[in-house]
């Protein structure tokens, strides 16, 4: 056998079991994979099958170290484990591989090591008899009872739990022992287990769980070649992704090893626009990234740039372009242009517009205007957010230019009814409004955004007129209805794909629309309206973005442990969320196989208490990396007054800004709107107090504008939600004086620790 077309993979088990080998075993790895591929049957290797097996293979990494393979085809190989070499030959009859039923990929187990790390012995439970010492007789232990007795054999291997760990599973008694057994467990295996152990009923596993990454295909066991190019195998090839895979780094795994999930969604052929929904931390971003990398290789080849990668802030879309590199480098790069959504509306207007250099002022410096507005008309009717939303969100949104279509326009969502003579007069005031902000020589974001999206409007039904001309002629092209230039008319984008998508305004999506064409793959947004921030509630359809029957959600996290999940999910409520297409969404099956301690909760005295307990706390984590630890806080005051009372315990931070950390090195500290997109190894909350989340004036709305009040207060919980799923391995939550009332069902739960 020559090595010249040597196909060598790795399965992803396997990454994780040698990421805790020494790094000279590792460095052996990456030159055995080079020499295997090479020839596989050089000396050196030494090259076996095993006893008892038919595919397993056995070949020598170093003196030490042996890499257990699976033989595919002749020339077909995959790296199942690496072991000691006096760990390989003694329990021949323990290794087990097959391929799964009901997903279609090959699953490896090592029985032994379960046997002996999982399943370990325990002292028997005693319980006493409830009846007179005099009469009592001696204690008899009690056998726990199995974690799953409730289940058959048929349902559990029926919902893809490895049949081969099924006789364990039978066996166990504790949640340590069934960590333990995810651990080494095939990946479907682990998440079928913790979602039944969490009170899951059967069928919503089958559902939620199991059918997502089932075959479509009826599965042949035998057939091991066509397994390995199934989804459910998750493996790699190259030497480059080897790397990446055993870097340790969160990113350099995911760029490797995707779920079956979210495969199916990076390669699947839409035949319109899709969206992607899912809780916080499960992969959403790397799912548009890997996207983003799959329609750039079925690109023709080219210079130019034909996928747009947005966002809708330009720190995100930092973070985009340095995640995109990473994953297919300058070649990639060099084919996608990255914007956030605001600069590309920005830019759409200075192309058409290249007189209009008006300066931007953001949401909070509007308000301020229209404050400034009211007083000098004596004006103390209006309230000026209202008024400004009014604007933003029903006046501009609607593309409303006169008013007549403001008494005519709908405000869905936007809570108490305005009258006629009500309308007439916020017209009047909008129309002086406008002309204030031309008198400073300023402009909004929101009034960019509707001018971006009405030029590009105009811009595609030229295209549109343009194509439905020249079908007139038989396709003849006709060089009087190209552009005025002398260029050919043409949509800027084949394809668009949008990150964070939930935060996007009316007008970002109708820009969009019509920067690409109508067409297979389009557009390919990912989000979760749970992580929604702002105001921007939209209903795709109605823009002209049709999702219905593509879209798709992903539940599982590997950010978030189960713990500090389970508390952020009682952080919502009962609020209903929609799917940004005027149907309800839900995080019905959102897990994490990822375990750790419950969220600490810590009432104080007051704020100076807050500022000091906090200070004392990091100064207890000792050597974890303050970049890994954050504090979320309700207000920019309070950012600023932490990060005081810290350099005082000689902690340094950094405050974190719209272009994120203004340094390298210190504690992250910022307002909860900042975290989106980030995540660390501590999380503190701060300020988490009645009053503060929500804000006061939000209470105030209950009785007089209570559609308001309610979606002002889900924005607030999002928020909350947002900040507290940044956790990875801890969370801890202070307040003073009355909490939270989206805390309450956490304090019942588990009281705060004494100040």
């Amino acid at each position: 056998m020559t090595g010249k077309n040597v196909t060598l993979r790795l399965l992803d088990k396997a990454d994780r079991e040698i990421l805790k080998l020494p790094r000279p075993v590792k460095g052996a790895i990456y030159d055995f994979q080079h020499k295997f591929k090479t020839n596989p049957d050089s000396a050196g290797l030494r090259l076996k099958q095993l006893q008892g097996h038919d595919k397993l293979y056995s070949a020598r990494v170093n003196d030490e170290y042996r890499a257990l393979l699976l033989r595919l085809a002749d020339d077909d190989w995959l790296i199942v484990s690496v072991k000691h070499r006096k760990d390989v030959y003694a329990h021949l009859d323990r290794l087990t591989y097959s391929v799964n039923r009901v997903t279609g990929g090959i699953e490896y187990v090592d029985l032994r090591v379960v046997q002996e790390e999982v399943l370990t012995p325990a002292a028997p439970r005693t319980v006493t008899p409830a009846e007179p010492a005099e009469t009592a007789r001696p204690a008899e232990p009690v056998a726990p009872r199995p974690l799953f007795a409730k289940w058959s054999e048929q349902q559990l291997t029926d919902l893809g739990v490895a049949p081969s760990l099924v006789p364990v599973v039978a066996a166990l008694t504790t949640e340590d022992q069934l960590l333990g057994l995810v651990e080494y467990a095939p990946q479907l295996t682990g998440e079928v287990l913790l979602a039944l152990y969490d009170g899951k009923e059967y069928d919503d596993v089958l559902e939620q769980v199991t059918a997502p990454v089932a075959a479509p295909e009826p599965v042949d066991p035998e057939d091991f070649r066509a397994a390995v190019e199934r989804p459910a195998t998750i493996v790699t090839t190259t030497d480059d992704a080897l790397r990446e895979a055993l870097e340790g780094e969160d990113f350099g795994r995911w760029k490797v090893f995707l779920h079956p999930t979210q495969a199916k969604l990076v390669a699947r052929d839409y035949s319109g626009p899709a969206r992607v929904g899912g809780g916080p931390g499960t992969g959403k971003t790397i799912v548009a990234l890997h996207r983003v990398k799959h329609l750039v290789e079925q690109l023709p080849a080219g210079r130019n740039k034909p996928v747009l990668l947005t966002t809708y802030n330009k720190n995100l879309a930092a973070d985009l372009r340095s995640r995109l590199l990473a994953l297919g480098g300058e070649a990639l790069l060099s084919r996608v242009e990255i914007s956030h959504v605001d600069q590309l509306a920005l830019r759409t207007v200075r192309e058409a517009e290249p007189g209009n250099r008006k300066r931007i002022v953001d949401e909070a410096q509007a308000v301020r205007e229209w404050r400034s507005l009211l007083d000098e008309l004596g004006e103390d009717g209006w309230d000026a957010e209202f008024l400004n939303d009014e604007w933003t969100q029903v006046i501009l949104g609607q593309a409303i230019t006169s008013r007549t279509d403001y008494f005519r326009a709908r405000r869905a969502g936007r809570g108490a009814t305005v009258t006629r003579a009500e309308r007439a007069e916020i017209c009047q005031l909008a129309e002086r409004f406008t002309q204030r902000l031309d008198r400073l020589g300023v402009q909004t974001w929101d009034q960019v955004a509707e001018r971006a999206a009405q030029l590009e409007v105009e811009r595609a039904r030229r295209i549109q007129a343009i194509d439905r001309q020249r079908e007139a002629v038989d396709g003849l092209d006709n060089i009087h209805v190209a552009d005025g230039s002398g260029g050919w008319l043409r949509y800027r984008y084949r394809h668009i794909v949008v990150d964070e998508a939930q935060d996007l305004r009316p007008a970002h999506w109708k820009m969009l629309r019509a920067m690409t064409a109508p067409d297979r793959n389009d557009l390919f947004l990912v989000g979760d309206t749970h992580q929604r921030i702002y105001k921007n509630q939209v209903t795709l359809g109605s823009l002209g973005i049709n999702i219905r029957g593509r879209s798709s959600k992903l539940s599982l996290s590997y950010r978030t442990t189960r713990q500090i999940l389970r508390s952020a999910l009682n952080v919502l409520g009962d609020e209903m969320y929609d799917d940004l297409d005027g149907s309800a969404e839900t995080l019905a099956g959102y897990r994490s196989v990822l375990t750790g301690a419950v969220p600490d909760l810590h009432r104080l005295n007051d704020w100076k208490d807050e500022r000091e307990a906090i200070a004392a706390l990091i100064e207890s984590w000792g050597q974890v990396p303050h970049e890994q630890i954050a504090i979320a806080v309700p207000t920019n005051q309070m950012a600023s007054e932490v990060a005081y009372t810290l350099a005082q315990h000689g902690i340094r931070a950094l405050e974190i800004g719209p272009d994120g950390p203004r340094g390298d090195s210190g504690v992250h500290i910022g307002t909860m709107f900042r975290f989106k997109g980030l995540e660390y190894q501590r999380m503190i909350i701060a300020g988490v107090a009645d009053g503060l989340v929500p804000r006061a004036g939000v209470q105030q709305r209950r009785t007089t504008d209570p559609a308001r009040y309610r979606a002002e207060m889900q924005r607030a919980r999002s928020l909350l939600f947002v900040a507290a799923t940044r956790a990875r391995d801890s969370l801890d939550v202070f307040w003073h004086g009355e909490p939270s009332p989206f805390l309450r069902e956490l304090i019942k739960v588990r009281p705060p620790a004494a100040a």
